[in-house]
């Protein structure tokens, strides 16, 4: 790979997590995706890369998600950078492929880190409105 592209590579890697909001999870996500990717496309040409994408994606979002979001950061990351190989790939090539992993894994695992969050927030407090998790959590009844 040309430096000029492994630069490029490593600056839209650095970008694609700013605008879904959680860094951690989409620098993991986005890194994940690139390793995953250049690995699998030595294993298995583009199929290989686009199942290494996912693959690397995942596990990269796992790796900065917080603790209750792994889950939901994991679906994101891989989605997100096997459909960024895919669609990246066709457009620009292998070099395509590593950016379009990059963005795709950081973007989905920053996405998916935030909405396990939303939902989480969202079932506390339609379950018992007005009150906090706590009070939610561990509530006691009298019995009469």
């Amino acid at each position: 790979m040309k430096p000029s592209a492994l630069f490029l590579l490593l600056a839209l890697a650095g970008v694609a997590p700013a605008y879904a909001g959680n860094t951690e999870a989409g620098l993991g996500g986005a890194v994940g995706g690139v390793l995953g990717t250049l690995v699998g496309q030595q294993v298995g040409g583009s199929s290989g890369a686009a199942i290494g994408a996912g693959v690397g994606g995942a596990a990269g979002g796992v790796l900065g998600a917080d603790r209750r979001n792994r889950t939901e950061a994991a679906i994101g990351g891989g989605l997100g950078a096997a459909g960024g190989n895919v669609i990246g790939n066709r457009v620009g090539g292998s070099t395509g492929g590593l950016v379009g992993a990059a963005l795709g894994g950081g973007a989905g695992s920053a996405l998916g880190n935030n909405l396990g969050d939303d939902g989480r927030d969202d079932r506390r407090y339609r379950d018992h409105p007005g009150k906090g998790w706590k009070h939610a959590k561990h509530r006691h009844h009298r019995h009469r």
